[in-house]
Formats: C-alpha cells, sequence, structure tokens
C-alpha cells in the first residue's frame, strides 16, 4: 500500500518537481494550489505526510497548517514547510503552526525524500 502525500504550492513547476520526485519513490500524491484549495482536498482520506509553500494567495501556509491542525482526522499529519524563506523568526511561526521540517528552495530531491521518509506516517 503507497503512502499519500499532499503538496501544496501555487507555483506548478513545483508542484510538479516534487510530485516526480515522490512518484519516483513511489509515493501516491495529491495536489492543491493554496492553502484553502488544500483543505478542500482533506476529506477522510488517509494523508501520510504533507509538503506547504509558505507564501501563496487565499490562504499561506502557515495559516494552512494551523487549519490543519484543527481536524481531527490530521491532527497529526506531519507537514514540511517547503519555501524560499530561510528566516528564522518564520521557522519558528511554521515550528509554532506545527511544522515538522523546513525546506528551502531549491531543494534537492535526494534531501526532500530523506526528510520524507523520516517524517511520513506509518
Amino acid at each position: 500500500m503507497s503512502k499519500t502525500v499532499l503538496i501544496v504550492d501555487d507555483s506548478a513547476s513545483i508542484r510538479q518537481v516534487v510530485s516526480i520526485t515522490l512518484k519516483g519513490a513511489g509515493y501516491q500524491v495529491i495536489e492543491g494550489c493554496d492553502g484553502k484549495d488544500a483543505l478542500t482536498k482533506l476529506d477522510g482520506r488517509k494523508v501520510h505526510l504533507i509538503i506547504s509553500d509558505v507564501n501563496m494567495p487565499n490562504m499561506d501556509g502557515i495559516t494552512f497548517v494551523k487549519n490543519l491542525k484543527q481536524l481531527p482526522a490530521y491532527k497529526f499529519t506531519p507537514v514540511i514547510m517547503l519555501t524560499t524563506e530561510a528566516g528564522e523568526a518564520r521557522k519558528e511561526e511554521g515550528r509554532a503552526a506545527g511544522a515538522k521540517a523546513w525546506v528551502v528552495k531549491p531543494f534537492q530531491p535526494a534531501q526532500m525524500l530523506t526528510a520524507v521518509s523520516k517524517l511520513i506516517l506509518p
């Protein structure tokens, strides 16, 4: 049974790169174009991990993670923030919201897969 990862990013090219990386490693992928869209994808199906951008229209990544943690079915779903933001204050905000890791763009596929395999739910 392959595990499912939700990718949330307003950049279609980033979603594509992450998706190809994950599918190549055997994961199933769901995509959301911003926080609002991503929340509609969380319809009760099992998601083992979420990778989210920080800066997005409609709902940014930090707000998305805060909303996510309010949903009983996804309260414990690990989140990796994937962003161009490298500032400590932003990272702290992400951690406070519930993000488990912070990967800065541009990322190395191997680095991404290592983070995913460490954090993904059983």
